[in-house]
C-alpha cells in the first residue's frame, strides 16, 4: 500500500469516526446535558480542599517529592505513605515539618538520640510545626494542622541517617 492510499484511508476513517460520533451525540442530547451538570458539581468540593497533601517514602530512603505547597490559614491534611516493605525498626519514616530557620542538622543529631519518642526530640518541640508518627513499610499516617504565616518550612525524616536524603520544603503561600 503506497503512502497516498494510506493517507486517503486515514482521512476516510477520520471522517467516518466524526460522522458516526455526531450521530450518536444527537440522539441523547438531553441526557448528555444532565450528566455534565452533576459531574461539575462533584469536582467543585474537591477543588475547595486545596491543602490535601500526599507524600510517599520508600525503602531507598527517598520521598517522592521534595516540595509541597499549601495555602496559609487553611487546614492542611497531610498523609505520609510508606510504599516500601521494610518494617519501621529498620526503615522507619516520619515527616517532621520544622519552623523556618531551624538548623536541620542540629535537629537530626538530637533526633538520633530520641528512639523512645520515635525520633522526635522532646527538647526540640518548639522547632516543630507538625509531625507524623513513625511508620514502616505498607503503613501510612495522616495529620491535620494549620499554618497561618506564609513562608518556606523545611521538612525531614528524622529516622537516624535519613535526613541527608529525605528532606524538602513546604511552601505556604
Amino acid at each position: 500500500m503506497n503512502t497516498k492510499t494510506k493517507l486517503s484511508l486515514l482521512i476516510l476513517m477520520g471522517f467516518l469516526t466524526i460522522t458516526s460520533c455526531g450521530k450518536k451525540e444527537t440522539v441523547p442530547t438531553e441526557e448528555s446535558t444532565e450528566v455534565t451538570e452533576p459531574s461539575t458539581e462533584g469536582v467543585q468540593p474537591v477543588a475547595a480542599e486545596e491543602n490535601v497533601l500526599l507524600i510517599e517514602g520508600n525503602d531507598q530512603m527517598q520521598f517522592n517529592t521534595n516540595e509541597l505547597k499549601a495555602v496559609a490559614g487553611k487546614p492542611i491534611k497531610l498523609t505520609l505513605k510508606h510504599v516500601g516493605k521494610i518494617p519501621k525498626e529498620a526503615m522507619g519514616h516520619n515527616l517532621v515539618i520544622l519552623q523556618e530557620g531551624t538548623d536541620q542538622s542540629a535537629f537530626a543529631l538530637k533526633a538520633n538520640e530520641a528512639k523512645a519518642t520515635d525520633y522526635i526530640p522532646e527538647s526540640e518541640k518548639a522547632s516543630i510545626v507538625a509531625h507524623t508518627k513513625l511508620i514502616g513499610g505498607g503503613e501510612e499516617d495522616t495529620i491535620e494542622f494549620t499554618i497561618d504565616k506564609k513562608g518556606s518550612y523545611p521538612f525531614i525524616c528524622s529516622f537516624p541517617g535519613h535526613v541527608a536524603m529525605m528532606k524538602g520544603v513546604l511552601i505556604v503561600e
